[in-house]
């Protein structure tokens, strides 16, 4: 079946959507989730407060696309580069050389996403944020789990995959701030490896002693 061609209006509607967000994107990454207000967003993207409102119920609406974006399609990324190694160190290297890759050009991207998960630790977080964070961490546990030949139980695979979503975290972010070269993942290849060796070190000294056999 042929494409149904957009109609002029859903063209003007799309537009001042992508609009939206666009500037949002920027509002939220240098003056932060909690701070930033809709009137900041409006005005970066040069629209009227009925056209956001046109679009979306409210901030945290746009604040749960966003961010719910930009989680699914890290994780579609990081499933891929990732479920194919079944050694946990390889599995773990592709897991943060999916991370490096994704947000090197999408760096207000990374301080959503580092602004969500540490949204979450607050008491009064924003409505529906946990969703795609624990569909993230879900697939980060899935990973671990098929990468390590003794079962898991699920609290102690939550939890590791907590420690590896924030160690990941932090690393991008030391890595991004330390240097002034555009190359961050060759800049730092000698500490990602020695961060692939600690973080593998920390995922097996977390399972019971008498069921490590590798």
């Amino acid at each position: 079946m042929p494409r149904r061609k957009q109609s002029r209006q859903q063209r003007r509607y799309d537009r001042t959507g992508n609009k939206i967000i666009d500037a949002a994107r920027s509002i939220f990454a240098e003056k932060g989730l909690a701070a930033a207000t809709v009137d900041d967003i409006t005005e970066r993207a040069d629209i009227g407060r009925g056209s956001f409102y046109y679009h979306f119920s409210n901030k945290e609406e746009l604040i749960r696309e966003i961010i719910g974006e930009i989680l699914k399609e890290l994780t579609v990324q990081m499933e891929s580069n990732s479920r194919k190694q079944k050694d946990l160190g390889l599995m773990l290297d592709a897991m943060i050389n999916t991370h490096i890759d994704f947000f090197s050009s999408r760096w207000e991207d990374f301080v959503l996403y580092y602004q969500g998960r540490a949204d979450l630790t607050l008491e009064q977080t924003f409505e529906g944020l946990e969703t795609p964070f624990m569909d993230y961490l879900s697939s980060i546990e899935n990973l671990v789990d098929s990468a390590v030949p003794q079962p898991i139980s699920k609290p102690k695979l939550r939890r590791l995959a907590c420690a590896i979503a924030g160690f990941i975290a932090g690393y991008y972010s030391f890595a991004s701030i330390a240097t002034e070269n555009e190359d961050i993942d060759k800049s730092f290849m000698s500490l990602r490896h020695a961060f692939v060796a600690s973080l593998s070190r920390f995922v097996k000294e977390a399972l019971p002693e008498d069921r490590v056999r590798w």
